[in-house]
């Protein structure tokens, strides 16, 4: 393992910047998939776009129930 000399500059991240949100962007990705699965044949290849496609919509609800005001976290009883 290496380690930085103080003298050393940082780097550092870099920042993307997105044009839609990251909702927008799970929506169309489920829509893609969802229109790949609708047009290939019966078989692993469907099974797996149908998976993507599961996979976006519960990723957009759980984003959308934890930004939800009415998240409050678990009581420890």
């Amino acid at each position: 393992m290496t380690t930085r000399s103080p003298s050393e500059p940082r780097k550092q991240k870099r920042r993307v910047s997105f044009e839609k949100t990251f909702e927008e962007r799970l929506a169309e990705e489920a829509e893609r998939f969802r229109d790949a699965a609708a047009k290939a044949a019966p078989g692993m290849a469907r099974e797996l776009l149908l998976r993507r496609v599961q996979q976006a919509e519960r990723t957009l609800h759980l984003n959308n129930w934890l930004k939800s005001p009415g998240l409050r976290p678990p009581t420890h009883s």
